[in-house]
């Protein structure tokens, strides 16, 4: 079953009525060729509910949808994951938010650290993010996520570490951290609700005084075992094995 995203507004639930306009339109008709009576999975992107519609009609400039039922549990996962990701080099960003949005994060927060390669200027950055949301979408559509994760502006490493300051669970994936024992007591005390920040470093790593800035903050250095992961497959582990937590 295909799913759209619409705004808030073009889901009239007393009316049981969706309209669907933009570029899905030419997608429906041209691309899918549905036909009247055929069923779609609607979000709005931000409930977290799916609404099931049956298609009514295929009009120029928009699609009408009957609605049918709604499904309020949806797929979403019951606590939020912020992923702060230092920047990597290439496209390797593209790539990590893609896979954190199938994975479940809530959001994905670029971070500039001492070991960034990569610097981005107000213009590059505006443009970049631009993308990057549209990668997110992009993802939320196919893994039928219920809500369409947001990428934040760049943040600083200071800025960054003061917004995670305030969640519930902060974890940093370190190379230095030691005790597979204790990731595996902060991975099972997540719970419901709770607001989690992951601390990624880019390629180089985490500088030690960044890693103290973070300490400092409560955010826990933890081990993901023996092996040296790099900074893409590092979050993947982290953002599963929180998934798996949490849907256990």
């Amino acid at each position: 079953m295909y799913q759209f995203f619409v705004e808030p507004e073009q889901i009239d639930v007393a009316a049981k009525s969706v309209i669907i306009r933009g570029t899905d339109v030419n997608h429906i008709k041209n691309v899918l060729r549905m036909r009247p009576g055929e069923e779609v999975a609607v979000s709005n992107g931000i409930d977290g509910k799916e609404y099931r519609c049956g298609l009514l009609a295929l009009e120029e400039d928009c699609v009408r949808l009957e609605l049918r039922f709604i499904k309020e549990d949806g797929v979403e996962l019951p606590a939020k994951i912020y992923l702060f990701q230092g920047l990597p080099k290439v496209d390797k960003m593209e790539l990590i938010i893609q896979k954190a949005v199938e994975l479940g994060a809530f959001q994905v927060i670029p971070v500039s650290m001492k070991r960034c390669v990569v610097k981005l200027d107000e213009k590059k950055a505006d443009a970049k993010i631009k993308r990057w949301q549209g990668i997110a979408e992009a993802a939320a559509k196919q893994s039928k996520r219920g809500v369409i994760p947001t990428v934040a502006p760049v943040m600083s490493y200071v800025q960054a570490v003061k917004t995670a300051s305030e969640m519930d669970l902060k974890l940093v994936p370190y190379e230095l951290a030691e005790g597979m024992e204790q990731t595996k007591q902060l991975i099972e005390s997540v719970r419901p609700g709770q607001q989690i920040a992951i601390f990624i470093g880019p390629e180089g790593g985490f500088d030690p005084e960044e890693i103290r800035l973070a300490t400092e903050a409560g955010i826990q250095p933890i081990t993901l075992g023996k092996r040296i992961l790099r900074t893409e497959t590092a979050g993947f582990t982290t953002i599963a094995w929180l998934m798996y937590q949490l849907e256990n």
